[in-house]
């Protein structure tokens, strides 16, 4: 077999309806699987290896059935099945063009013998039946056309051509849709950005785990959450800002599925929660005194020293947002705000001491009764961090096109008929003439049907016949 041949042979495989609905059929498949089966590294690891036993993990990693969309062999088959479609409509739009672009118009003796819906009305004249017919295609919407031959005069009609394109625009609109798929897989990606507010930051942790700068920062200018009346979550929010050049370039408050976009970059609202750092502690101290007893209210951050009076002060050495003690010392347990602690240091200038103060207080760790001081905690503010999803995904803008392309293909493919009207005068043998009218449309032909009676009988209203016998109007339909 010759390279040519071979090729030929290939090229008729791809373009054959049955290829490309096998492969269509793969790609909704694959599809589904990347929708059910959990998705690397959006799916936490610990959350992978619960869901799936060890043998199962590996095999779908090792398929790549755990990150279908961004695998080789998956923009390998959305490629097939777009070859296979340029390769339908190639092999195809010839003669679908020489349809549209030279529609037939003056239907000979053998058309309108076989045409399925047609009728024959008498006439006395050939212009009063075309007349008559020129009215009432008017009348139901329809522009009629006179065509012109040596011996004859016909009218023809037509609305809607473009419906027989419409299988071409959404082989248009997949190609659109699959093209947005490969360039994504090839060169989008996602990683996600975690910010503190008051923190901005260009530096973007990948999917991989590979970090990758941007070529602006983003800043965080507030987070927190809304909650309902009985302090379930609402929405999570992030008060963000673009600063590019130096300069603050754009400011948006996102929320969930209102992501602020900035040269094709994408930030959606993915997580928010607390660090488990102090932000500010409120407390009322008092002074211990036989004589007197005054309270005062001060405000402390991590690390910082307060004066209490001119010979003592209060520092807040340590926060604990989950203490547990262990062999007379204290330790973190985790980072969620469960069983806080604060540790404070009080220095008398006086005295030349320092006494560990723990709020509360702990047995065999803490010295509050030797401070000159007691504290009572009156607010506490943590510091909070807001997690962004980050996309690049430069194929959206064919996506987002071949979708609203589809949409007004398979609006053309299942609601827009193209109907098509004939009228043409008769003679036969005996004398007799006739007008002649046939009419096809290429879907919803029941409707059509219905379409085609009522231009008969105005027609013959046009002609203020009386009533033609059935035998006289003799309508075929196969």
């Amino acid at each position: 077999m010759s390279l040519r041949s071979a090729f030929k042979q290939v090229w008729q495989t791809l373009g054959s309806i049955k290829t490309g609905v096998i492969l269509i059929i793969l790609v909704v498949i694959f599809s589904a699987a990347g929708t059910v089966i959990l998705q690397r590294p959006m799916t936490e690891p610990e959350d992978m290896q619960r869901a799936y036993a060890p043998a199962m993990l590996r095999f779908l990693d090792a398929v790549g059935l755990t990150d279908v969309f961004h695998a080789r062999w998956f923009v390998a088959l959305l490629i097939l099945v777009s070859l296979s479609i340029i390769a339908a409509s190639i092999r195809r739009f010839p003669n679908a063009w020489r349809f549209y672009a030279r529609p037939y118009k003056s239907p000979d003796t053998h058309f309108r013998r076989v045409l399925p819906n047609q009728a024959r009305i008498p006439i006395k004249e050939e212009e009063q039946g075309l007349s008559a017919a020129e009215r009432a295609l008017h009348h139901v919407g329809f522009g009629p056309e006179r065509i012109v031959r040596p011996n004859s005069f016909s009218l023809f009609a037509e609305r809607h051509r473009i419906s027989e394109m419409a299988v071409y625009i959404v082989h248009a609109s997949l190609l659109l849709i699959f093209l947005g798929g490969i360039v994504d897989a090839l060169y989008g990606w996602k990683g996600f950005l975690m910010l503190n507010p008051g923190t901005e930051s260009n530096q973007i942790e990948l999917r991989s785990g590979a970090m990758k700068t941007i070529p602006f920062a983003i800043r965080c200018d507030g987070a927190g959450e809304d909650t309902y009346a009985d302090g379930t979550p609402k929405k999570y929010w992030s008060r963000l800002a673009v600063i590019d050049s130096g300069r603050e370039a754009q400011t948006k408050e996102i929320v969930v599925n209102d992501p602020l976009v900035y040269r094709g970059l994408r930030f959606y609202q993915s997580t928010y929660g607390r660090t488990g750092k102090i932000e500010r502690l409120t407390l009322d101290a008092t002074r211990v005194s036989q004589h007197t007893s005054s309270t005062q209210e001060i405000s402390l951050a991590l690390g910082q020293t307060v004066e209490l009076d001119p010979e003592t002060s209060v520092q807040l050495a340590e926060f604990i947002p989950d203490y547990v003690v262990e062999d007379g010392r204290v330790y973190t347990r985790s980072n969620d705000i469960e069983n806080p602690a604060v540790h404070l240091i009080v220095t008398s200038k006086r005295a030349d001491s320092r006494v560990d103060v723990w709020l509360p207080e702990i047995p065999g760790v803490s010295q509050n009764a030797l401070s000159p001081y007691t504290f009572e905690p009156r607010d506490l503010k943590t510091q909070v961090y807001t997690g962004l999803q980050v996309s690049h995904e430069p194929g959206q803008w064919a996506v987002w096109a071949g979708v609203i392309l589809m949409a007004i293909g398979l609006t053309f493919v299942f609601y827009v008929s193209h109907v098509r009207f004939w009228v043409v005068p008769v003679r036969e043998g005996g004398g007799d003439l006739w007008l002649w009218v046939g009419g096809t449309a290429n879907r919803n032909r029941d409707a059509f049907e219905v379409k085609f009676k009522q231009l008969v009988e105005r027609i013959q209203k046009e002609l203020k016949a009386r009533a033609v016998p059935s035998a006289e109007i003799e309508e075929v339909k196969h």
